[in-house]
């Protein structure tokens, strides 16, 4: 049982709050003004609580560049969005000897999570404060097996991380064979989501999307994995895992995502705007 009492302070974004999961022992949910941003368990770095960030890690175990060597081949991966860097502690720990940057703008946040819930040292995860998208644009060309972004100001992507623009410096950043998977967060009429596949699809060739079925039918607002990639995707895989989670989830790809994107143009920085404010308590706790 976790004793811990909650630690609550100040960011520079918020209000973060630190709350102990009374059901296991060194287990933490980090929220930023009532928004859940992250679930640690630091004992199990393999375990994964919330229901997207699992979908991102099968997106990760399926890494093309990676096969299916045993053990698991290292990677070289960069985070956009930090949090309690619950998916690069995952990483760390399946796949030993991955080299990680993690970029995350709010300083004082990054500051409480590295006191409150510190990182291994030989975990290979590195950190740093900064813009992610000013962070992209300054990273070397085909420096990346997996590009990650789980970017929310608030709860909300914000505009300069959803165009053409940030797309084409994904795509330039990952090597031949990476992938690059994102959170977002939208409802139907899924305009937001639709605008997102028709931008990316102009950097990549390859697209899929992982999201539970009552979203994608438009019956609530949800997470949705967006994945691309230069090369083909190994959706068989990727679709295997994500049927048989304990959060079941479905991967489009091919025609039937070509039909869901429909007429949805690419948006580019001049047009951009953020995803949709989520509907209240949609995604807030306590």
């Amino acid at each position: 049982m976790n004793e811990s009492i909650p630690v609550i302070r100040a960011v520079d974004h918020g209000t973060a709050r630190l709350l102990p999961d009374v059901d296991r022992a060194r287990a933490w949910l980090l929220t930023v003004d009532g928004a859940p941003q992250s679930y640690v368990d630091l004992d199990e770095p393999a375990h994964l609580e919330f229901e997207y960030v699992r979908r991102l890690a099968h997106v990760v175990d399926c890494a093309a560049s990676a096969g299916w060597a045993e053990p698991p081949a290292p990677l070289t991966v960069l985070h956009l969005g930090g949090g309690a860097l619950t998916l690069p502690r995952y990483i760390a720990a399946t796949r030993p000897g991955s080299a990680q940057s993690v970029v995350e703008a709010d300083a004082a946040l990054l500051a409480l999570v590295e006191q409150e819930l510190p990182i291994p040292a030989d975990a290979g995860i590195t950190a740093h404060t900064a813009d992610a998208r000013r962070f992209l644009e300054a990273a070397p060309d085909r420096s990346a097996d997996v590009l990650i972004a789980d970017v929310f100001g608030g709860s909300r992507i914000p505009a300069h991380l959803t165009s053409v623009e940030y797309a084409r410096e994904a795509a330039r950043v990952l090597r031949a064979d990476g992938v690059y998977a994102a959170n977002l967060a939208d409802g139907a009429p899924f305009a937001f989501l639709r605008s997102q596949l028709a931008t990316f699809a102009t950097a990549f060739a390859e697209l899929a999307l992982i999201a539970e079925p009552p979203v994608l039918r438009g019956r609530r607002f949800g997470n949705a994995v967006l994945v691309a990639s230069h090369r083909p995707l190994d959706t068989a895989s990727l679709a295997r895992r994500t049927a048989a989670d304990a959060f079941p989830a479905r991967v489009e790809h091919g025609a039937s995502l070509r039909r869901f994107t429909g007429d949805a143009a690419p948006v580019r920085d001049a047009g951009a705007v953020p995803s949709p404010r989520p509907p209240d308590g949609a995604f807030s706790v306590g």
